[in-house]
């Protein structure tokens, strides 16, 4: 069905073809007249699926202009985030319409400027919470709320976030949600805050035709040579690489760059500014490699990827679909790589279970055995994955998730796993929490130089400093915003 046939906006249609766009998606076909006749929708779609003008298109076009923010977007991700309001500003392009992002790792002082106009609002729930907080924020003349990728959003730990969000909103609001996956929390939030919604479901298969997926069966100690042999010589395009941790990601890279690949990593660590500077880089070609956590797996609009490689292998099937999603795209082939040695057999079996994914087995290549630098020059005040204090000193690799220094006063903060709660490596002294990506974690530390109170990222964050003690002296921590 071309866009002519959706009773769209003249405005709007002129920006569609603007973009080059002519045939709608399946989930634009079938959501656009639903969103039109003002019915609640929950849409089930992968990445890629063109969600964002699913529902940007038939609510901008009810905008008055000038009269308050009267459209919401939630979205898990600062990346997302700018992505959702960049394409929402392609599509008003005609229109008088003045969006605004707000998203953590920023200050807000701008924020609080831009809002003040607004008649779009896309932004991060922890943010968002904050300016509602700040009363720099008003939702009360809110008509149509969008929850993207709301799996992925109560994965992070948002779910009270967007509860207390909606309680700042108008009953009557139209609700629009969008996930990847319907888990039992999601359904529940369906149930309390949409009114009788269409359940919109698109396929969610890997094209078989245009993907190829193998994985290599291989020793743990050899999958980082193995990885830089595919690169240099099975990789045509772009690659994406996916880590289970930022601190397999930090350490991949760093290891790539010393074998000479243009690569950059991308995580809930990093600065904002880093992040955006990481995209961009990929999206202009600047990179060959994009090494990152899953952060990178949803709804981020990265195109040429030639290849995805799975360095760690995903814990569910739904994860896999996620990340390889970022290939074979607008009908181009693309390879799907996942790297298996023992401590991936568990997550690997859940996937092979998924009938609908056909996964073979290839036969490993010759390749140059090469060193996997773990030890890394410990930098005062610095960090590398995790938050480390103590004496100037190299820091020696324990494992690949938690660094202990070799002096005896050295401090450590040893990192936990994204999206776990367990705890990686032991601590002493005091205990902070943070939370990255997904999972609560705990702050572990020690060393005669004080300890550390976390803050937390990516989840809930929390505006209360903590407390650091040093000789006997107490001073209190940097409060952080959240994401």
């Amino acid at each position: 069905m071309n866009f002519e046939q959706l009773n769209l906006a003249p405005q709007l249609l002129k920006a569609v073809q603007y973009k080059g766009y002519t045939e709608a998606t399946d989930i634009q076909e079938k959501t656009i007249p639903l969103i039109l006749e003002g019915k609640d929708v929950v849409g089930q779609s992968a990445t890629g699926s063109g969600k964002t003008a699913a529902f940007g298109l038939p609510i901008l076009g009810k905008i008055h202009p000038g009269q308050g923010i009267q459209f919401l977007v939630l979205t898990p991700t600062r990346e997302l985030c700018v992505q959702v309001a960049e394409t929402l500003m392609a599509l008003s392009k005609f229109l008088p319409m003045n969006i605004v992002k707000i998203y953590g790792g920023v200050g807000m002082g701008p924020q609080v400027d831009a809002v003040r106009y607004a008649d779009v609002v896309v932004g991060t729930p922890g943010r968002t919470l904050d300016h509602l907080n700040h009363n720099t924020l008003d939702l009360s003349k809110v008509k149509y709320l969008v929850i993207d990728e709301a799996d992925k959003m109560f994965e992070m730990g948002f779910i009270e976030d967007v509860e207390q969000i909606l309680t700042f909103t108008s009953s009557h609001r139209q609700t629009l949600l969008f996930s990847a996956t319907m888990s039992d929390v999601v359904m529940k939030l369906v149930e309390r805050h949409l009114r009788s919604p269409v359940t919109v479901k698109t396929v969610l298969h890997v094209d078989r035709s245009l993907l190829k997926q193998v994985y290599y069966n291989v020793d743990q100690r050899e999958k980082f040579s193995l990885l830089v042999h595919l690169l240099k010589n099975k990789t045509p395009g772009l690659a994406l690489v996916f880590c289970a941790t930022r601190t397999e990601a930090d350490l991949l890279t760093r290891n790539l760059k010393m074998q000479g690949t243009k690569v950059m990593s991308i995580h809930g660590g990093l600065s904002q500014n880093k992040r955006e500077f990481a995209l961009k880089q990929l999206r202009e070609e600047s990179i060959d490699v994009l090494v990152a956590t899953d952060v990178a797996a949803r709804g981020l609009d990265i195109k040429n990827v030639s290849n995805v490689y799975n360095y760690d292998a995903p814990k569910t099937s739904e994860e896999y679909t996620h990340r390889i999603g970022r290939t074979a795209r607008a009908g181009k082939s693309g390879e799907a790589v996942t790297l298996l040695s023992a401590r991936d057999f568990d997550n690997f079996r859940r996937i092979e279970s998924d009938r609908t994914l056909e996964i073979k087995e290839e036969a490993l290549p010759q390749f140059e055995k090469l060193r996997f630098v773990r030890e890394m020059e410990r930098h005062r005040g610095g960090r590398f994955g995790g938050d480390h204090f103590g004496r100037r000193g190299p820091l020696v690799a324990t494992s690949a998730h938690g660094f202990r220094s070799n002096r005896p006063s050295g401090g450590f903060h040893g990192p936990r796993r994204e999206g776990g709660d367990h705890q990686e490596g032991e601590h002493r002294g005091h205990s902070g929490g943070e939370r990255r990506e997904g999972g609560r974690f705990g702050g572990d530390h020690r060393g005669g130089q004080g300890g550390f109170h976390g803050r937390r990222e990516e989840g809930r964050g929390s505006q209360h400093g903590g407390h650091s003690h040093q000789g006997g002296n107490t001073r209190r921590s940097r409060s952080m915003t959240r994401d």
